[in-house]
């Protein structure tokens, strides 16, 4: 007890009675146990001493099944569906305003394979398209696409109804304004793609009008932009100020019964087409075609293109160009090649023009030896609103073109009905 004496002497208020007792107590115990456990050869089981445990000991099996790993779905597993089959009388593409069924391609770039994914849709893949005819079939392709065109109208005469009132008119345009709606659709680079048939129905299904804001490309070809949107989504424009046009679904859509449209999975690859620049320009020799090109870089600048810009000015500019020079430079500089080289294709068809050169990031063109100016001229509105007859009356059209305006629309509604 001599060695608690300094430390029971520091706790005043602890008894020493206390310590003792405790300290008694527990040697007891020890001495109590060590006797139990040599008379009755106790041993702990192993759950309670965890230094004896053996990994030999058999574990109860876990009854709750393994998480199955993450599988990303793959356009290859059908599981037992049918392709979907979709009525539309048109020939499935990537892109409507940027390609042109009258173009043919000379190759491919890589192997043919379908966007939509193998066995989704029931149409065969050509490489450019998805047509509605079996390609196989040559002798029907040239039946078909008349009688398709007339189907066409007339299922877009039955959505659109009876035509709209002026009053009607404006107020659906101010209802998709910048300022009512946020609803808009962009419309990029590529045009008016597959895809973007079905973002057009997912906003009728919730308003009578979609904003559309054209930028880049398809810009210098408005006119072809409103004239795919009508016909391939059935719809119609009723207003189109700059690049932002204003679709109307029509007053028998039905969000219920739209069209099947299948998505496209990937952007297919595009084919090989003819080489828009030659090494000649056809009519002059080599010597001639190499001192245009060296002049049409150093000609002043018509205009430059900014990216993403609105491009309708463009062919206008460049007809009233060429009453005072032949050669036409248009700067490009900071836009992706693949983008002035369609600007150019786009001039060689509606100006027209011969292109000389795309060096340096410009475009050159050459009106060509006898060139005459067209005599309807491109008189393209920067504004454009579409009226029906109504209009037509209260701007004193005589009784004839009335009557001629009237039996349209009265034979629109008769070929809907039948069509039904």
């Amino acid at each position: 007890m001599s060695f608690l004496t300094p430390f029971l002497a520091r706790q005043k208020n602890f008894p020493i009675a206390t310590l003792l007792t405790r300290h008694l107590s527990s040697a007891t115990t020890r001495t109590t146990t060590s006797k139990l456990h040599e008379r009755y050869t106790f041993t702990p089981p192993p759950s309670l001493s965890p230094e004896s445990q053996n990994d030999d000991i058999p574990t109860k099996p876990n009854k709750k099944k393994p998480k199955p790993r993450y599988r990303p779905p793959s356009s290859l597993d059908r599981n037992g569906r049918k392709p979907v089959r979709s009525d539309l009388p048109f020939d499935f593409r990537f892109s409507y305003t940027e390609s042109s069924a009258k173009v043919r391609p000379i190759g491919l770039r890589g192997p043919k394979y379908s966007p939509f994914g193998p066995g989704r849709v029931d149409r065969a893949w050509t490489g450019v398209c998805a047509p509605a005819v079996d390609p196989k079939v040559e002798l029907l392709e040239a039946k078909e696409e008349p009688k398709m065109e007339h189907q066409r109208k007339k299922r877009r005469g039955w959505v659109q109804g009876e035509p709209l009132s002026t009053a009607e008119r404006k107020a659906l345009v101010l209802q998709g304004e910048r300022g009512k709606t946020k609803r808009q659709i962009n419309l990029g680079r590529d045009g008016l793609t597959h895809n973007m048939l079905d973002v057009i129905h997912k906003h009728w299904k919730y308003s009578e009008v979609v904003r559309i804001k054209c930028m880049g490309v398809p810009t210098v070809d408005m006119k072809n932009v409103c004239t795919q949107l009508e016909d391939k989504t059935y719809g119609k424009v009723i207003s189109r100020h700059g690049g932002t046009i204003i679709l109307y679904r029509g007053r028998n859509y039905n969000p219920n019964h739209r069209p099947v449209i299948p998505l496209m999975l990937w952007k297919p690859q595009e084919p090989v087409y003819p080489r828009l620049i030659k090494t000649t320009i056809e009519g002059l020799s080599i010597e001639e075609t190499k001192e245009m090109r060296k002049r049409g870089l150093a000609v002043p600048v018509l205009t430059k293109l900014a990216k993403n810009g609105y491009y309708a000015y463009l062919v206008p500019m460049v007809r009233d160009a060429f009453l005072s020079s032949e050669l036409v430079r248009i700067d490009c500089t900071g836009l992706e090649r693949s983008d002035y080289k369609k600007i150019g294709c786009k001039l060689r068809d509606l100006v027209p023009c011969i292109l000389v050169t795309f060096d340096k990031e410009q475009i050159v063109v050459w009106r060509g030896k006898d060139y005459k100016p067209p005599e309807d001229g491109y008189f393209f509105k920067d504004k454009e609103s579409f009226d029906d007859y109504d209009d037509h009356l209260d701007a004193g059209v005589g009784k004839r073109e009335r009557d001629t305006f009237k039996n349209d629309v009265l034979t629109a509604k008769v070929d809907a009905a039948l069509w039904i």
